[in-house]
């Protein structure tokens, strides 16, 4: 139950400093209520702070009167990590963008509400590079990065963006200030606790400020797609491609039931007279001299290996390469009502295995389930498509959900490789972990959130009763009916 009088002793302190930056008026608590999962639970108040500051008044209130704070970006996050389950405030930190690049030290300084592409264009102004990249970075910010370690396409040549924080400042559930790590290269004093707020999803501190490295800007790129046999085949690229002292800066898989839906989506054949089979999109960057001694490499092992290949040979052509890579979650979209991109990772030597899973996962519980990203990093993006009115398809989705979650886990993976736990995952996050090590972050949490104010609902925590359908249907919690078993292949 809520404490209403609480909340009004609150919220008027709240007013009292921050006057405007309060919103109750019902649209804008609404439009705050949800994010990329789409699950909505509406919050009571939402906080559009323009000064760093005004984030530890926030916080200090909330603490001392018990009110949950859920602090947000874009509210691009898939998994629900910006849906404000408990109610309370939400912090809204998108005014928070101040930017400034430092070519001598090539680092930028940036606030949380900070646009990921923005970043990468005023940086690319001085020749350096911010090399992050989700799908999302158009509208994505540097705060949600951080909050759930994104990575995207060119993590398997230069890493996510825990790689790239020098330092954070921000507050602590309290209201107190901190900062964490410094604006060098190297920072060995004292415990890591910068590591620990990157990836937490704002339960244990909030950014206000984050310092990142920047490395120097690739002078060009060369991009290639490739047909192949089979997924043993295509998956055995990042350790071919190794031995052949070859460091893609992007390595994309797709399989070949997401290249059939992707082609009867745009009417017509990647590869005109070949069937769907496994693809890779393949891009290296670097120097002209180096470029064309890769590329060299390349294409001798694409001619050996692959059924067939495509070179980019101008912007225009590479860009209708990656419209292959793209398409393939578009084309998705048209299949069901419902979409869950399951962000799992696991060893580089069990990519196969686990693509067989979801093969197995498909043709026992006869939904559609396509499976592509980032095979260089073995962060696989699986993709479930099922209508949500259909409570016998979605109970089927929410079983195949359990089982690959358990396979993941089983062949070393993790539940989520960049989009974070949410509310999502959090149903499964415990399986993660052993009894030790669960009671190490439940101990982390209780000393940087004794009064559980900040994101709850996330990662620890799961509420009942739900209220909603999609809650359930998603957390695979309290269907009505009973679950069905797998039919024989």
């Amino acid at each position: 139950m809520k404490d209403y009088t609480a909340i009004a002793d609150a919220s008027s302190k709240l007013v009292e400093l921050l006057g405007d930056c309060v919103e109750w008026e019902e649209q804008a608590r609404e439009d705050a209520s949800y994010d990329g999962l789409k699950v909505s639970f509406l919050p009571d108040a939402v906080i559009r702070v323009n000064k760093a500051e005004q984030v530890g008044d926030v916080l200090r209130i909330a603490n001392e009167h018990a009110i949950p704070v859920t602090t947000r970006g874009a509210g691009s996050s898939l998994t629900g990590g910006a849906t404000p389950i408990a109610g309370g405030w939400v912090l809204d930190l998108s005014k928070l963008n101040h930017l400034k690049i430092d070519e001598n030290n090539q680092l930028a300084r940036c606030g949380p509400g900070v646009v990921v592409a923005d970043l990468q264009s005023l940086a690319a102004e001085s020749g350096l590079f911010y090399p992050p990249d989700p799908s999302s970075k158009k509208f994505c910010t540097i705060g949600g990065n951080i909050a759930c370690n994104a990575g995207g396409l060119r993590c398997v040549k230069y890493g996510v963006t825990r790689d790239y924080v020098l330092s954070l400042a921000g507050y602590l559930a309290s209201g107190e200030y901190v900062e964490w790590g410094r604006a060098t290269r190297k920072f060995a004093t004292g415990y890591n606790v910068r590591d620990l707020w990157i990836g937490s999803e704002g339960t244990l501190g909030v950014v206000t400020e984050a310092t990142l490295r920047l490395v120097d800007l690739p002078p060009g790129t060369r991009t290639f797609l490739g047909v192949f046999e089979s997924d043993e085949v295509a998956l055995s690229s990042p350790g071919e491609l190794r031995k052949l002292g070859l460091r893609p800066s992007i390595l994309e898989y797709l399989d070949r039931w997401t290249i059939d839906c992707l082609q009867k989506y745009v009417g017509t054949d990647v590869f005109p007279g070949i069937a769907p089979h496994p693809m890779l999109l393949i891009e290296l960057d670097g120097s002209e001299s180096q470029l064309d001694e890769q590329a060299k490499k390349l294409e001798g092992w694409l001619k050996k290996t692959a059924l067939a290949y495509r070179s980019a040979h101008s912007l225009e052509e590479a860009e209708e390469l990656w419209e292959v890579r793209r398409q393939g979650s578009s084309s998705m979209k048209k299949l069901a009502t419902t979409k869950l991109n399951e962000d799992v990772v696991v060893p580089l030597d069990k990519q196969v295995e686990l693509v067989g899973a979801v093969e197995r996962l498909r043709a026992g519980y006869g939904i559609k389930i396509g499976v592509f990203g980032h095979c260089g990093d073995g962060n696989l993006h699986v993709n479930l498509m099922y209508d949500e009115e259909n409570s016998v398809e979605t109970s089927r989705a929410v079983s195949a959900l359990k089982e690959l979650m358990s396979k993941v886990i089983e062949l070393g993976g993790a539940i989520s490789g960049e989009h974070g736990v949410g509310l999502a995952k959090t149903p499964f996050v415990r399986e993660q972990f052993n009894k030790a090590e669960w009671q190490a972050m439940l101990a982390i949490k209780e000393a940087l959130d004794p009064n559980k104010i900040l994101n709850p609902g996330k990662i620890f925590d799961v509420f009942h009763p739900w209220d909603q359908k999609k809650i359930s249907t998603i957390l695979s919690w309290e269907l009505e009916h009973e679950e069905p078993k797998p039919q024989e292949a």
